[in-house]
């Protein structure tokens, strides 16, 4: 990835934090029929809508708080929670 002069150290991480939920999202559809989109990143906390099969399941909390929120922790510690914005 090439940083544009103009592009600030947040604006990257908010274009890599949506690129990673992109995945992981591609995965939930694939596999749960469930989506995961990217809301707003703000300081540390992320805000995300699950959709699809995901609203209403009584299984939504371990699929934000396990993989969507354990994956992002992995590649960006900095992020200290992520909120479901349904």
């Amino acid at each position: 990835m090439v940083i544009a002069p103009d592009q600030t150290t947040s604006e990257l991480n908010e274009e890599q934090v949506r690129a990673l939920l992109e995945k992981i999202s591609a995965y939930i559809e694939h596999f749960h029929g469930g989506s995961v989109e990217m809301v707003s990143l703000q300081g540390k906390i992320l805000r995300v809508h699950l959709g699809g099969a995901c609203l209403g399941c009584p299984l939504s909390p371990s699929t934000l708080h396990g993989w969507v929120e354990g994956t992002v922790r992995q590649f960006f510690p900095e992020i200290e929670r992520v909120e479901d914005v349904a």
